[in-house]
Order: structure tokens, then C-alpha cells, then sequence
């Protein structure tokens, strides 16, 4: 007997483009229950330069997997794909829907397709493919693993340069290891969403919330877990708009100046957010607000 896949909304998109309000907004509609996404919302403390959802918004629908660690402990993909399976489970079996929302990438696909068993990273062999083009990554990759090669553009150096990583530590190419991946949708139905911005109005709305981040305290609440002694070079503190304050505390910036790189980063991130979930498979680009009577609407039939 086939068993029956949990129904999961999955809402991805750039950053700035409105996916908290818009899982909020659903999840009042629908009575589901949110799951974070988010990479750094998961951290304690790291409130406003997370955009973490305000406690009356976390008090008008649950929230899952946010504040759950804290800023110096390691959290890995493979461990949000153990916590949110848990989480959406818990959901489940109490009759309630589940909105898995953030712009981790990396999360959603582990997710909902699993890990592949493949061996862990490592940087001093993937120093070695700092200098070389993507065109010869490309050829590289094409004489050892043809099927992966096929499938990527020499812009695409982080899953070439990977994709050589794995079959220098192993000998095998990384197509085995995903041939031999069987996990992938055998748990959940997914409906994925993602929010498309025009560029010039999606950099105007991420410069307006950085703006809105100073003023609400990002400065305090940096100085604060410094003095609670998490070291600036721990991962969560080398997140955008962190990393930015710490130098600036630490009097090697001004403020303007670390105001403009937190933008400016804030929309080369967006912008590679967008190049990724550009590249998903199934996934539905929709405009809000503007169009949130069809999403709600799709949404609505999905779960229905």
C-alpha cells in the first residue's frame, strides 16, 4: 500500500521580496502552520538583521525552527532536514497545514530531495580550482563525468568546482552518487511558490528595510552579542549585515560605510537567490501583493 504524501507550500524567493508576509497572510487563510527556512532566523539573538518575524506576527500563526540555537553552535543542512521533517510531522498529525518559507536554498532542497552520501568539502582541494576558467572546469568535468557536465554552464562554478571535488576525493563521478540518491519525493507533495520582483523595485525594497534594520537597532543589538562574547568570526556573525556591523564597531568603517556594503551585499545575495531558484525544477513564479487573490487561490485548491 502506497503511502499517502504530507501536502507542503513551499515559498522561496529573494530576499526583500516579501515571503514572510506573504506565508503569514496564507496561513491565516488556510489555518496552517509556518516552518523557517531561513539559515540565519534559526539563531537566538539574531533578530533584526534577520528580518525575523515580529513576536504579534509569530503570535497570530506558529512558527516552527526559529530562535532554536544559539550563535555559535553549527547547523547544517542535514540538520534542518531532521528539525523541519520533525516540525512538519508534529504539524500533520494534529490536522493542521504546513508553509515551509525562507530563502536558504540549500535547506528546501535538502528538504524536500534529500542529501546526496556524498564526501563533505574541502577547501584546500578547491583552492587548487581558484584560477582556472569555467570553460576548462567545463571540459575537466566533461572527460570524468559526462552526465554532470551536460547538465551545467561554464558560469556555473560552484557545482563544477564541486562536482570535480567529489571525483578527485573518490573516483567516482558525482552522478553516481546521485543515481544511487533515492530519497527524492518520497515524503512530501510539494506546491512551490516563489516571488518574482522586478530588480529595480526588489534593490529599492531591500535598501528601504536595511534602512528600516538601523533604525529599529541593528548597531545595539551587534554590540550586544559581542558582549556576550560570540566572536565575530563565528559563522552566524559573518552573515550580511553583521559582518558589516562588527567592522564598523570595531572602528574599521563608518557607519555609511558599512550601511552601503550591507546593501550592496544584501542584493548580490538576492540576486544569486534568484539565479538558484531560476534554476528548480516545478516552481512557480507569482508577483505579490499584487496577485495574492491567484497564489491564495492555488493555494487553497492545492490544499483543498
Amino acid at each position: 500500500m502506497t503511502q499517502k504524501k504530507t501536502k507542503l507550500l513551499v515559498i522561496g524567493g529573494p530576499t526583500g521580496s516579501g515571503k514572510s508576509e506573504l506565508a503569514l497572510r496564507l496561513a491565516e487563510e488556510v489555518g496552517a502552520e509556518i516552518v523557517n527556512a531561513d539559515s540565519m532566523q534559526i539563531y537566538r539573538g539574531l533578530d533584526i538583521g534577520t528580518a525575523k518575524p515580529a513576536p504579534e506576527e509569530m503570535a497570530r500563526v506558529p512558527h516552527h525552527l526559529i530562535d532554536i540555537v544559539a550563535p555559535d553552535q553549527d547547523f547544517t543542512a542535514s540538520d534542518f532536514r531532521r528539525e523541519a521533517s520533525a516540525a512538519i510531522e508534529d504539524i500533520d498529525r494534529r490536522g493542521k497545514k504546513a508553509i515551509v518559507v525562507g530563502g536558504t536554498g540549500l535547506y528546501l532542497r535538502a528538504l524536500l530531495e534529500g542529501l546526496l552520501d556524498s564526501p563533505t568539502g574541502d577547501p584546500e582541494l578547491r583552492r587548487q580550482f581558484d584560477d582556472v576558467s569555467g570553460e576548462e572546469l567545463l571540459r575537466r568535468l566533461a572527460e570524468v563525468d559526462p552526465e554532470t557536465a551536460a547538465r551545467l554552464h561554464p558560469n556555473d562554478r560552484v557545482r563544477l568546482v564541486r562536482a570535480l571535488e567529489v571525483y578527485t576525493q573518490t573516483g567516482r563521478p558525482i552522478s553516481a552518487f546521485r543515481a544511487a540518491h533515492g530519497f527524492s519525493g518520497d515524503h512530501y507533495r510539494a506546491l512551490k511558490l516563489a516571488i518574482t520582483v522586478e530588480r529595480t523595485e526588489l534593490y529599492r525594497r531591500i535598501d528601504a528595510r536595511v534602512e528600516r534594520m538601523l533604525e529599529k537597532g541593528l548597531v545595539e543589538e551587534v554590540r550586544e552579542l559581542l558582549a556576550q562574547g560570540y566572536s565575530r568570526e563565528l559563522k552566524s556573525m559573518r552573515s550580511i549585515g553583521y559582518k558589516e556591523m562588527t567592522s564598523y564597531l570595531a572602528d574599521e568603517m563608518t557607519l555609511d560605510e558599512a550601511v552601503t556594503l550591507i546593501k550592496r551585499d544584501s542584493r548580490r545575495y538576492a540576486k544569486r537567490q534568484m539565479t538558484w531558484f531560476g534554476r528548480e525544477n516545478d516552481i512557480y513564479w507569482l508577483e505579490y501583493p499584487a496577485a495574492f487573490a491567484s497564489i491564495l487561490g492555488h493555494v487553497i485548491e492545492f490544499f483543498g
